[in-house]
């Protein structure tokens, strides 16, 4: 098969390194184009002050920066001097200890060390200002400028061509592909167009008609003169010999230059730019990526830089720019093709840090098809739609820069924009009291404080233990009374957020069977839980997909990835409709939800009227629903369907007669803690691409002798017995601590694995942390997590913790 024609718009640190990897891989007929001169093009990379800290919340993000420090030492592009974030408040101190356990969960070295250490590691550093830092050997700095011309001299010399001062005017396409670019110097035939074009990225989506949620940023950095302490300590080949250091309490980093020291501020106002106002040319004094300096701005961060290293007053800032970057509103980047223009990729809003990973991500799944590293956290379709609108993306973006160094809980909500989905339950919601957080746009209750005399009226050993203040933040002790009250009376859920899409049309059997792992072909009425794998054989999704026809299903996603990944997969004659908006859900679930749906309703509700993964059409109140016989908390009941404009009416309907009931609204924290007890695993946390089914413990949903669908061949041969690693269930032996996601977890003094979901388990009066960890780590095995520096003893457990049997869930 002949390798198609690539043209990448873009040369600086990330179009290299894509070239480099397809020519690698064998793609040689590889355009670079750039509208600036080459090397030096004017982007991002030219002036990149180049750290690269490689510890990140991101699991994915880590793996690209650390690709990143391999291929850029194996260049002779990088100086490994190490890095160091200093704390220099009791709040950073104890999010250090956090970051070390990411650090220690991801493969990245790296130790707390005191405030003595760190003045010997950085001699300039006033040790009585801090308590001490983070010390990561193999951080260090990215000679970004040099790795482009090494990264174009290697690809060029495998057949790719680098063409500058070539600025591209449209994207070329016919029959919803792209068939070439052109440019102010001619068109330039491709198969395939990847946009590298940095801040320019939006004006380059916007030529196939894509909305690119990205917002250039201004960013100051500032060179001082000379510092008389660095005098002969580097040289103009070996720039660097300290850590590069972050004092993020300040919102600065630091980084020497020979004998000067280079700072860098996210401390000043939000600076965004309008790419289409600058000129792209360059020249030996300006480029486009370089602004005046607005020294106003900085002042408050020299006099911050002077605290911490009191050398500086000896000197002044000689020089300073303010430097255009790309933010998006999640702070992640964006890869991905386009949904509407085959071959029209993108790889946008990436750092210098992660240049090398997100190339080589994009280089596999071209080649390839698929990533080795999951990338459902930097897909360009994870964003909803209304995340798409300019105001959106330029309000959470320069939200993202003022919190880029922020001590940032995992649970914490935007505080603006907020409001933008609101189910139709919401207005019932407030009366009770919720407390809202935020995902994917949409107000989620997290508990109602309308329940809080219900912890009253809770057995003794249904409370659960106070909590540490880290773990306390964005929770309440009332999750304690919901999830007891669904387990033990009835309570209605808003399920309405949950992705869900409608696929009908002639052949959509088959189109659903060729993607999915179980069975579909059942009567209707049936509910399967499936798989969705990629070529490999990775989870990409699971799916709950009801057949409400011979040629109607109703599938539960896991949000717009999926969406365009059926999308893409759909043959002629085959609709795929996000129906979410124009729909909702309630979660009736508990042991006394039939008697509370049964008498709305002249449709039979017993347990042999509507089975166990079963769906029906039915009206309950007289609103017109579809009922399926499902439950995410382990409890008998149904997911309710009905549309948007019957929502409230249900909801009313439902409330009025759960009164006798003891009817109550309950929210994601006990919803959390009811699925974990039950061992239901959550896609994106839980499991991604990178684990098959048999690892993620989900085989029960492979079925083989079905057919062919996508993935299976990958998977021929596997099985639970063969799997090398096991997402597994833990119990904390203290009874009281609850971590809350991504600690590494220890086996036999090892670091071996890392926790996904955590939470209190209510029913058990435990908490519960599921794991990936060995194989060898078996049902009764203690482990330890490292939980802010500590260590927490826990046991793996037998899953799932609540009734094993699944008598509840079928009475």
């Amino acid at each position: 098969m002949t390798a198609p024609k690539v043209v990448i718009i873009g040369a600086g640190i990330v179009g290299a390194n894509l070239a480099d990897e397809l020519t690698t891989r064998g793609w040689s007929d590889v355009t670079v184009l750039d509208q600036g001169p080459l090397p030096r093009t004017g982007g991002s990379t030219s002036h990149a002050p180049g750290l690269v800290f490689q510890t990140n919340t991101s699991k994915s993000m880590t793996e690209f920066a650390k690709y990143t420090v391999g291929k850029l030492l194996e260049l002779d592009c990088f100086l490994q001097v190490g890095g160091m974030e200093v704390a220099t408040t009791p709040a950073r101190w104890e999010d250090l200890k956090r970051k070390h356990g990411w650090a220690t969960s991801w493969g990245v070295p790296g130790s707390i060390i005191d405030a003595e250490e760190c003045v010997r590691r950085w001699p300039l550093l006033d040790g009585s200002q801090v308590f001490g830092a983070l010390h990561t050997p193999t951080d260090g700095l990215a000679r970004a400028a040099k790795a482009v011309e090494v990264l174009a001299e290697r690809a060029t010399s495998r057949g790719a061509r680098f063409v500058g001062s070539t600025r591209v005017t449209d994207v070329l396409r016919e029959g919803g592909r792209v068939t070439g670019v052109r440019t102010d110097q001619g068109d330039f035939p491709a198969d395939v167009v990847v946009s590298c074009a940095g801040f320019w990225g939006r004006e380059v989506g916007a030529m196939v008609g894509m909305d690119v949620p990205l917002l250039p940023l201004a960013h100051q950095y500032v060179k001082t003169g000379r510092v008389d302490e660095l005098v002969g300590r580097n040289t103009e080949e070996v720039e660097a010999s300290l850590p590069i250091l972050r004092h993020q309490d300040q919102d600065l980093y630091f980084r020497e230059h020979v004998d000067r020291i280079g700072i860098g501020s996210y401390a000043h106002r939000p600076m965004p730019v309008e790419e289409s106002t600058l000129d792209p040319s360059v020249t030996e004094t300006a480029m486009p990526s370089m602004l005046p300096f607005t020294e106003d701005d900085f002042a408050p961060s020299w006099e911050e830089s002077k605290l911490l290293l009191p050398a500086l007053r000896q000197t002044k800032v000689e020089e300073g720019f303010n430097g255009i970057f790309s933010f998006t509103p999640d702070g992640q980047s964006l890869v991905g093709e386009s949904a509407d223009v085959r071959g029209f990729w993108l790889a946008e809003a990436v750092w210098v840090t992660h240049s090398a990973g997100i190339a080589k991500a994009v280089a596999e799944l071209l080649v390839d098809g698929r990533s080795e590293t999951d990338l459902h956290e930097v897909d360009v379709h994870r964003f909803e739609d209304v995340q798409l609108a300019p105001s959106y993306v330029s309000e959470t973006s320069q939200q993202n820069f003022v919190e880029v160094y922020d001590i940032l809980h995992p649970l914490q909500p935007k505080l603006s924009p907020r409001d933008l989905r609101v189910t139709p339950f919401h207005v019932r919601q407030r009366e009770l009291g919720a407390v809202f957080l935020e995902a994917g746009g949409w107000e989620r209750p997290h508990w109602f404080e309308a329940n809080a005399p219900l912890l009253k009226k809770l057995p003794h050993d249904a409370l659960p233990p106070a909590r540490d203040a880290w773990s306390a933040q964005f929770h309440s002790p009332i999750a304690a009374a919901e999830a007891w009250h669904t387990r033990n009376g009835v309570a209605l859920y808003d399920m309405t957020p949950l992705k869900r899409v409608e696929v009908s049309g002639s052949g959509s059997l088959e189109f659903l069977q060729s993607l999915n792992t179980n069975q579909l072909e059942k009567s209707v009425g049936s509910v399967t839980y499936t798989l969705m794998l990629d070529e490999a054989g990775g989870v990409r999704s699971d799916v709950t997909v009801a057949r409400l026809g011979p040629e109607l299903f109703q599938a539960g996603i896991n949000g717009n990835i999926d969406v365009d990944h059926l999308v893409k997969h759909a043959p002629d004659g085959v609709r795929i409709r996000d129906i979410t908006g124009g729909t909702c859900c309630i979660g009736v679930w508990g042991p006394l939800a039939r008697d509370l749906v049964q008498p709305l309703s002249r449709e039979d509700f017993s347990h042999t009227g509507l089975k166990y993964f079963r769906a029906r059409e039915a009206r309950i109140a007289g609103v017109p629903v579809v009922a399926m016989r499902l439950s995410y908390v382990g409890e008998l009941g149904w997911e309710i369907y009905t549309s948007a404009d019957n929502g409230l009416r249900l909801w009313d309907a439902l409330w009025a007669a759960g009164q006798p009931l003891g009817v109550i609204a309950a929210g994601r924290a006990a919803f959390n803690s009811l699925r974990l007890e039950k061992g239901y695993r959550l896609w994106g946390t839980d499991m991604t691409t990178e684990h098959d089914p048999y690892e993620a413990g989900v085989g029960f949903a492979v079925r083989p002798a079905k057919g062919e669908f996508l993935g299976r061949a990958a998977i021929e041969g596997r099985s639970e017995d063969t799997a090398s690693r096991r997402l597994r269930c833990l119990t904390v032996d203290d009874g009281r601590t609850v971590v809350l996601g991504k600690e590494p977890v220890f086996v036999d003094g090892v670091a071996s694995g890392y926790v996904t979901s955590a939470a209190y388990g209510y029913t058990i009066g435990r908490p519960i942390a599921y794991a990936w960890l060995p194989a060898s780590a078996h049902v009764g095995s203690g482990v330890e997590i490292e939980y802010f520096g500590r260590r927490v003893a826990a046991t793996v457990a037998a899953e799932p913790l609540v009734d094993p049997g699944m008598e509840r869930i079928r009475r």
